[in-house]
C-alpha cells in the first residue's frame, strides 16, 4: 500500500466480536510442512477507533491432544504464568478494502510491535436486526523474542521448527447499542 488514509479507515461506534463466526489461529513451518493451532476462546473488541482482543492459552487447540498440553507448558505459552495473549492497535490505516494497523502484541508477558495486513468489509446489516462488518487479517511475529524458544534439531542440524510464525485473524464484529 502506497498511501494509506486514516479517515474512516474503521467504523465508528463500539464492536464486539462474534466468537461463533471468527477465528483467531496460527501457522509456522515445521519440519517439511506447515503446523497450525487456533485458540477457541478469545475476545476482540473495537472502541473508540482501538482494535483490541485477547486469546486464552489454555483454549489453545491442535490436532494431538498431548501437542496441546506441550504447548501450554514454558517450553512454549507458559499458560500457568501468561494465561493470556493480547493485542492493541495503535494506528490504523484504510485504501479501500485493504487494511494495515501497527499494534503491539503480548506473548509471554513479553510486549513487541506488530505490523498487521488484510482485507475489512464495510458494515452490513445482519438477518436478525444487527449491524456487523468483517476482517481478515494476518501477522508475522518472531516467536523467539517472545521467549517461546523450544525446538528439536533435524539431522541435518537445522531447526524442525521455525520461528517465523503467522497469526492469522477472522472477525465478524457486531455492533453494540
Amino acid at each position: 500500500m502506497t498511501t494509506l488514509e486514516q479517515t474512516k479507515a474503521l467504523p465508528a461506534g463500539t464492536w464486539t466480536v462474534d466468537i461463533v463466526h471468527s477465528e483467531i489461529g496460527f501457522s509456522v513451518d515445521y519440519m517439511a510442512g506447515t503446523f497450525r493451532g487456533s485458540f477457541s476462546k478469545f475476545t476482540a473488541e473495537l472502541a473508540d477507533g482501538k482494535l483490541s482482543g485477547t486469546a486464552d492459552v489454555s483454549s489453545v487447540q491442535v490436532k494431538d491432544p498431548n501437542l496441546e498440553a506441550h504447548l501450554q507448558t514454558p517450553d512454549f505459552f507458559d499458560a500457568e504464568r501468561y494465561p493470556e495473549i493480547s493485542f492493541e492497535s495503535k494506528r490504523v490505516a484504510r485504501e479501500g478494502d485493504k487494511l494495515a494497523i501497527d499494534g503491539e502484541i503480548t506473548i509471554k508477558g513479553h510486549t513487541e510491535p506488530v505490523e498487521i495486513t488484510g482485507v475489512i468489509s464495510d458494515p452490513i446489516d445482519d438477518p436478525y436486526g444487527g449491524t456487523r462488518f468483517g476482517l481478515k487479517a494476518e501477522a508475522k511475529v518472531d516467536r523467539d523474542k517472545f521467549g517461546v524458544s523450544w525446538n528439536n534439531p533435524l539431522p541435518s542440524g537445522e531447526p524442525a521448527l521455525s520461528n517465523e510464525v503467522t497469526i492469522i485473524v477472522e472477525l465478524q464484529l457486531s455492533k453494540q447499542a
